[in-house]
This record gives C-alpha cells, structure tokens and sequence, in this order.
C-alpha cells in the first residue's frame, strides 16, 4: 500500500476532531512545499523533503502531535514547543479537543523546517562535490550563450548562487525554467540579481 494511502486510513481511523485536524494540518504542510513527500513509519504519517525527514503526525486519546524532526534547531514563538529535554534534536507541537489552528504560526514553523532541510541537503552536496540541480540546469543554458557564460564566470560565488537560490525557489518546474530564461537575459547584460532588482523597481 503506497504511502498516502496508509495515512488515508489513518485519519479516517480516529474521531471527527481529531480527523479535522490532521486533514487541516496535512494541507498545510504540502501548500508550503508541493516537494514534500509523504511516508508510512513506525505506524504514524510522516513527511520528507529532499530525503530528510521533516516532521511527523501522530493521535493519542487526547490530542494530535506534530514533530518537527530537528525542532531544536528553530524557534518556536507564537505556537510553543511541548516540554522536551534538551538533548533531544525533535519538538512538538499539540493539538487538543477544541483547539483551533493558528495556520500562520504553523506555516512558518514547516517553512523554517524546510529551509533547515534545503540548508544540509545543499551542505552534504557541496561536501561531495556535487552542484545543485538547478544551479546545474541554468549553468548548462547559461553555457550555449558565449556573453552571458563570460559574465557568469566573472561573478563571485555570492552572486551566482543568489542566481540559483532565486531560479530554485520556484515551486513549479514551468516557474523555474521562466526564471532561468529571465537571468539569461540579465546576465548577458552583466547585471547582478541586486542590479537586476533594482532595475525592474526603478531604484
């Protein structure tokens, strides 16, 4: 039975609030990444981004658990962490009978849980060597255009990668392959994304 399936049955398996929440909450998590991957371990949903696990769902009689897998690493402000020791890499955030939501604390917490996720996941390449696949894909466009591959090479490290992060950042492939054709354009004129930026505003 594939993944989502399982965690199909296992919020149609508990009561109405706590099916809410955990629907509600599965939501939320995949409208700040449609990367995220949904898995089946230790009999509870968990999810996954590049690999690395990212945060899991569980339901006791009482209430519905959220675990940030590498909580401790982000502040929680506006929705607090449970009590947990120290030494612990996870946190957890719950939910009770009669809670609502706050679904912009909550998106944030899954954002900064997934920025820490792109933060290894692109440490652990650099450290093997190896570039991005985006940071690939644009050098490989930017490679057939003679102009803008000489004013690529001539930027500093800082400048190429905010090129990349900003193509990156784009949820949906249609998106990432506009922006590559956008800093085509701009780095064959030699600008910077800073100096790109500042044109469009009028700065």
């Amino acid at each position: 039975m594939l993944s989502p399936e399982q965690i199909n049955l296992y919020i149609a398996g508990h009561p109405e609030w706590q099916r809410k929440l955990l629907v509600r909450l599965r939501q939320l998590i995949h409208s700040v990444n449609e990367d995220v991957v949904e898995t089946w371990r230790a009999q509870s949903p968990h999810f996954e981004l590049l690999d690395l696990p990212l945060l899991g769902m569980s339901a006791s009689k009482t209430s519905v658990s959220v675990i940030f897998a590498k909580g401790a690493q982000f502040k929680s402000t506006r929705m607090p962490y449970e009590p947990s020791a120290e030494d612990k890499p996870s946190r957890t955030v719950k939910f009770r009978e009669g809670d609502t939501i706050n679904e912009a604390a909550f998106t944030t917490l899954v954002q900064r849980a997934i920025a820490l996720n792109v933060k290894l996941a692109k440490g652990e390449n650099l450290a093997a060597g190896n570039k991005e696949p985006v940071f690939t894909e644009l050098e490989s466009v930017l490679r057939k255009d003679p102009s803008a591959w000489a004013n690529w090479e001539s930027f500093k490290p800082a400048v190429r990668e905010e090129y990349a992060e900003w193509v990156a950042d784009g949820r949906k492939e249609e998106t990432r392959k506009r922006r590559i054709a956008q800093a085509l354009e701009s780095i064959r004129e030699g600008l910077t994304k800073e100096e790109e930026e500042r044109r469009v505003s009028g700065a």
